[in-house]
């Protein structure tokens, strides 16, 4: 069944070189296989993202892929060092690119394709 088999999210890549370099050296990937533009990025707890090519644009509307972190703050920091760009949206209270409200705490940025990819804590928020 589904819940047993292993789960990947598929990101849109217009420019996929350009994808490519964002993801290794601004999140930390190495690609575990690469093909006709497709990027196979494994991740340490076995879950995963390809990047494929696409003439399309994500829409950005919404979380296309994220991580849940043990120390968000700390993630946070460090991808900032890498320049990866954190946004902030209306309606949400925000501190150092983390929201301050919400039942976890979580931060968003986009890769150069436009896809909204987010990093959330662990744990949930403590009142």
């Amino acid at each position: 069944m589904l819940k047993s088999a292993h789960a990947y999210a598929k990101l849109p890549v217009q420019d996929p070189a350009r994808a490519r370099q964002f993801y290794i050296e601004a999140l930390g990937f190495t690609p575990t296989w690469e093909g006709q533009g497709h990027v196979w990025l494994d991740h340490e707890d076995g879950s995963s993202i390809l990047l494929f090519p696409s003439v399309g644009k994500p829409s950005g509307d919404h979380d296309q892929c994220g991580w849940v972190v043990d120390d968000i703050d700390g993630e946070v920091v460090e991808l900032k060092s890498r320049g990866v760009v954190f946004e902030e949206f209306p309606g949400n209270a925000y501190v150092d690119s983390i929201t301050a409200d919400g039942f976890w705490r979580a931060a968003w940025f986009r890769d150069t394709e436009g896809n909204l990819l987010n990093v959330r804590s662990s744990k949930p928020r403590q009142a």
